[in-house]
């Protein structure tokens, strides 16, 4: 990446854990302080037919949020049927481009203040042969957040999540608790215990069902938080 370039990208411990929502959180937050914030979902799979095209719900939030227009930039791979990336390329007889998309990010970051990237699926969700969004993930070369979905289960999904990621040479950025399940036992408890395992408090905790003002609080939280590891704010590109 460009040194004058600032983005993250957003991967997850599982599929449905909340990346889209703390995404566009961030996105939001970014755009409030009057700044320019694009976003990319590389690929999704989950989509309907419209007269423009395939349309992806979790590709137009993150539009919606950042003030997007343009479909194509923001989610080159798009494919209908809700099943893994690989099958619903392979079904549809495309070979997803893992280089071809880390340029496209790479020319998009310039542009923006913040590029906020967000993957499909967990960290190592396959995309082909031989290929996963970590793979992207490296290619791209930014730094990552890990959205911990608090859920019984988590602390092992979070734990071989940010070993792996360390281990593909990519900064952990840090890691943000999504309360998915507004009735898992003993959440405050499991959220200390991840503090411990992956060795620093979460950059924002999003709780069950949080409302618009909340969520763009959090957003300027996990921002913030986000330029502090940057060293320094960027300056707005006009």
């Amino acid at each position: 990446m460009s040194p004058r370039s600032m983005g993250v990208f957003v991967t997850g411990t599982d599929t449905e854990i909340g990346k889209t929502f703390v995404s566009t959180a961030l996105a939001a937050a970014v755009r409030s302080r009057g700044m320019k914030v694009g976003v990319m979902k590389p690929v999704a799979s989950g989509a309907r037919r419209t007269s423009e095209g395939l349309r992806n719900d979790d590709a137009l939030a993150l539009m919606a949020a950042a003030g997007e227009t343009d479909y194509d930039a923001t989610n080159p791979y798009c494919f209908e049927p809700p099943i893994s990336p690989h099958l619903a390329a392979a079904e549809a007889g495309v070979s997803i481009d893992v280089q071809r998309l880390a340029t496209l990010a790479q020319t998009r970051a310039t542009k923006y203040d913040l590029l906020v990237v967000e993957g499909a699926g967990g960290w190592r969700a396959p995309l082909g042969p031989n290929r996963s969004m970590a793979d992207l993930a490296r290619a791209i070369g930014l730094p990552v957040v890990l959205v911990v979905g608090l859920r019984l289960g988590c602390l092992n999904h979070a734990v071989l999540s940010a070993e792996s990621i360390r281990l593909s040479g990519l900064v952990l950025a840090g890691w943000v608790g999504n309360r998915i399940d507004p009735h898992m036992a003993r959440w405050q408890d499991n959220v200390a215990t991840l503090e411990s395992l992956l060795g620093a408090p979460p950059l924002a905790m999003f709780p069950f069902g949080a409302e618009e003002g909340e969520r763009l609080d959090l957003g300027l939280q996990l921002f913030d938080r986000i330029v502090d590891d940057f060293g320094k704010a960027p300056s707005s590109r006009k």
